[in-house]
């Protein structure tokens, strides 16, 4: 009987466990961030360059980067992330697929790039004419701020540095990639 016991006991454990940790991994958005309400996702579409972001496995030593998003008919965005790995000392390309993680008038969406596995990518912050965006991933490892332009006036960059660090962000560790004067390079044999 005790045994019986301990492995209901064990399996409710378990159970919880398991539980808890997949409402964990279902947070697409850092605790202390809200996406922008009202979004309008085609606004949102085209080029953005990449002004900074807390580094991680694709972006490593990349420079030059930028996003390009295009609305599908289905609804969801074709994300497509470029830039030069200095390493490797050729352009790189990763493509994605975005999708609303819920209303669609909210910036919040999930991204793949690799089959069906999902990544928080928040719009926390956009300017009213879509030029400037801030998005957090889906925890305190991932920022990004965006610009339509190689640069971000000063004053933006500050109100988002100031934004991210009231989120839990440790700016610090932004790396702020450079970008080439004249963006019309060739990219794999393609003017872009």
């Amino acid at each position: 009987m005790k045994t019986r016991d301990y492995i209901i006991g064990g399996s409710i454990l378990a159970v919880g466990g398991l539980l808890a940790a997949t409402y964990k991994m279902r947070r697409s958005i850092p605790k202390n961030a809200e996406a922008v309400k009202n979004f309008d996702v085609n606004r949102y579409m085209g080029r953005w360059f990449e002004i900074a972001r807390m580094d991680y496995m694709w972006g490593k030593n990349v420079t030059d980067t930028t996003a390009d998003y295009t609305l599908k008919g289905d609804g969801s965005v074709e994300v497509i992330n470029r830039g030069f790995d200095l390493k490797k000392g050729k352009w790189v390309e990763s493509k994605g697929k975005a999708v609303f993680a819920g209303d669609p008038t909210e910036g919040r969406l999930k991204v793949s790039f690799f089959g069906p596995f999902y990544a928080g990518y928040n719009v926390i912050a956009v300017d009213n004419n879509y030029r400037y965006a801030l998005v957090a991933g889906r925890n305190l490892d991932y920022l990004w701020l965006l610009s339509r332009e190689q640069t971000m006036p000063e004053e933006i960059k500050q109100d988002f540095l100031r934004k991210a660090m009231e989120i839990g962000y440790d700016i610090s560790k932004l790396v702020w990639p450079e970008h080439s004067e004249n963006w019309s390079i060739e990219f794999i044999g393609v003017t872009v």
